[in-house]
């Protein structure tokens, strides 16, 4: 259980540490009082494991992207972001949900019901519950489009 800003940077320090393959993110607004935070995995590094490795073989970093309720999640973090992390503006329906969750490969999710309290929940190991929020995270990230986020910069 989590209940405070400091558990819940920690459990999604946590969490996105324990990624290998993927990492998905639901948020309201890239949220920078937890993803710009100096203990998150910097994606920059990610990225440039990925522009360094071979093409025979498979980058070690996990791959992140992000959804955002909000469409207007053009933050300067969000500017930074664009060119290592895959983010696009959820679509309508998906816009109501009031929680957010980081979800690592299948296996590893910390959850908020409500997106503007820190009080939470974070398992290093539920394969169950992460499969069932990176489902619906598909859901919405496949209904999504890539290129709104990139229009709505140039308004």
């Amino acid at each position: 259980m989590i209940s405070s800003l400091e558990e819940m940077r920690a459990a999604v320090e946590a969490v996105a540490a324990s990624a290998q393959r993927l990492m998905s993110i639901y948020t309201p607004d890239l949220e920078p009082d937890l993803y710009d935070q100096n203990g998150f995995p910097r994606h920059r590094e990610a990225h440039s494991c990925s522009r360094a490795a071979s093409p025979r073989r498979a980058c070690c970093c996990p791959t992140p992207r992000a959804c955002c309720a909000t469409t207007t999640a053009s933050s300067r973090w969000a500017d930074r972001l664009t060119s290592c992390i895959d983010i696009r503006p959820a679509v309508a329906g998906a816009r109501q949900r009031a929680c957010g969750y980081l979800i690592a490969d299948d296996r590893a999710i910390v959850y908020r019901v409500h997106s503007d309290r820190w009080d939470g929940v974070a398992d290093l190991n539920n394969p169950p519950v992460a499969r069932q929020y990176l489902d619906e995270f598909d859901e919405i990230w496949h209904a999504s489009s890539p290129d709104e986020l990139a229009r709505q910069s140039l308004r």
